[in-house]
């Protein structure tokens, strides 16, 4: 999955606005301009279309983090120079402090099956042999489900 559609999708479940998505950029101390972030939110198809990089997406999903959870003291969160699906939804996961429950109740509600184990080898690190790939389908019921439990839709 794109981080561009990530990116969209977030903004319409948390219904945010040009404003509050800056200062999601701005929570990760990422100073996005209005322009860029309308680059960012056009379709594909779209000649002004400019896909964000991992690494500001990665600055986003912090800020998000940041936003509802607050700032963490000390050390901030790693900027990911290569995001997978597995990260973009462990920050997800993180950032409306889902536990695992929690987001079986979210994958189901998007009418997506999976059992607690193989949700839990999405989130293990990538050495682990338990691991297991984030496909594009399982983070798109996640954030489907999310929108129909945040927009009741």
């Amino acid at each position: 999955m794109i981080s561009n559609d990530v990116l969209r999708r977030v903004r319409y479940i948390l219904d945010f606005n040009d404003a509050k998505m800056l200062d999601v950029f701005a929570q990760a101390d990422y100073p996005a301009t209005t322009e860029q972030l309308h680059s960012w939110l056009r379709k594909e198809d779209d000649p002004a279309f400019v896909e964000i990089t991992d690494i500001q997406m990665s600055l986003f999903l912090n800020g998000l983090i940041n936003l509802k959870r607050g700032k963490r003291e000390g050390v901030e969160a790693p900027v990911e120079r290569r995001l997978t699906n597995n990260i973009i939804f462990m920050k997800l996961k993180i950032a409306f402090n889902m536990q695992a429950e929690a987001i079986l109740e979210t994958m189901e509600v998007s009418g997506f099956k999976i059992s607690k184990h193989e949700l839990s080898a999405l989130f293990r690190k990538p050495e682990n042999r338990q691991y297991r790939l984030c496909k594009d389908q399982i983070l798109r019921n996640f954030l489907t489900g999310l929108q129909k439990q945040m927009r009741g839709e």
